[in-house]
């Protein structure tokens, strides 16, 4: 066989490897190793399962609840568990269950803005700091610092306090206090990968500092990003039931689980449903935040799994 034949097949192996079938068949082969990785792992498919059940809910409230969340029946105030009320009603009569599951979408709502906002913001803040150096990563991690000095709740409740009450104002104010951990991941990342010997060659080839950033350094980061904001997701439910709790974050009558347990409080002892319910709800959906976040870290970082 010929060099002329040899440099011909290697170029049509090297042509078929990258055609659009051949990488669309790679994503399915990495998408099915990932599935049998989170598969084995038990407490991950307890975690997709709640998650799944979270969406599920959220999307048919109005055809689950079977009662409306806001309507008050004052003559059925405080009815245990029953088969009219699978989860009692509150100090207004309204039906718990419904609430619980309106509740989901407020619940859904929050984390998701939240996600949007902070995470974008702190992977940016982390990159340009760990990519440049210097003065900027001196001044960007100092402000990232005062942030992460502060615990999460108290900062967002300064915040909301600063807004004013309400669901708007407490997902601007718990972002403002999540921004800060995605920072310093993509920081620490990204003073790793400002070194490798790919980030040198583009620049050779006269890449500018915001090409190098938006196109080389931030997808590799990606993937670090979603296993934390998978893993703050249950932080962040609590931040805004604690919000809702104290009365700063969503406002009567939303069905805010937060606020929910704020009603309920009074009633703890004798009626133990009103102020339970919801805080079930809180733990569960946060445990398979959890689950879930620890099944993607063993995917999305195989490090993870040698380090245990």
């Amino acid at each position: 066989m010929t060099d002329t034949t040899v440099t011909t097949i290697s170029t049509r192996d090297w042509l078929l490897a990258d055609s659009p079938a051949s990488r669309a068949q790679a994503r399915l082969g990495s998408a099915y190793r990932a599935y049998l990785t989170l598969r084995r792992n038990p407490l991950t498919v307890i975690g997709a399962l709640i998650i799944l059940i979270l969406l599920l809910l959220a999307a048919l409230a109005p055809f689950i609840a079977g009662a409306d969340p806001i309507a008050q029946d004052l003559p059925n105030r405080l009815k245990p568990p029953g088969a009219g009320h699978w989860m009692g009603t509150d100090e207004l009569g309204r039906d718990i269950w419904a609430r619980v599951i309106f509740g989901t979408r407020i619940t859904l709502e929050i984390v998701v803005l939240v996600a949007i906002i902070a995470a974008p913001v702190g992977l940016l803040v982390g990159a340009v700091a760990g990519y440049f150096g210097g003065w900027a990563d001196r001044l960007l991690m100092g402000v990232t610092d005062i942030f992460l000095a502060m615990p999460k709740l108290i900062l967002a409740l300064a915040f909301t306090a600063a807004l004013g009450p309400g669901i708007e104002h407490a997902i601007i104010a718990i972002a403002i206090a999540s921004w800060p951990g995605y920072a310093r991941i993509a920081r620490a990342e990204t003073l790793t990968i400002r070194r490798s010997e790919f980030v040198s060659a583009v620049q050779l080839q006269g890449a500018s500092n915001t090409r190098i950033i938006v196109s080389h350094i931030l997808p590799l980061l990606t993937s670090s990003l979603i296993v934390r904001v998978t893993l703050d997701m249950a932080g962040i439910i609590l931040t805004a039931a604690g919000l809702g709790f104290l009365g700063v974050g969503a406002q009567p009558p939303q069905p805010e689980w937060g606020a929910m347990i704020s009603a309920g409080r009074s009633f703890i002892l004798n009626q133990w449903w009103v102020a339970t319910m919801p805080g079930f709800a809180i733990v569960i959906v946060s445990l398979g935040f959890c689950f879930l976040g620890d099944g993607l870290r063993d995917v999305l970082d195989p490090r993870s799994g040698e380090r245990r």
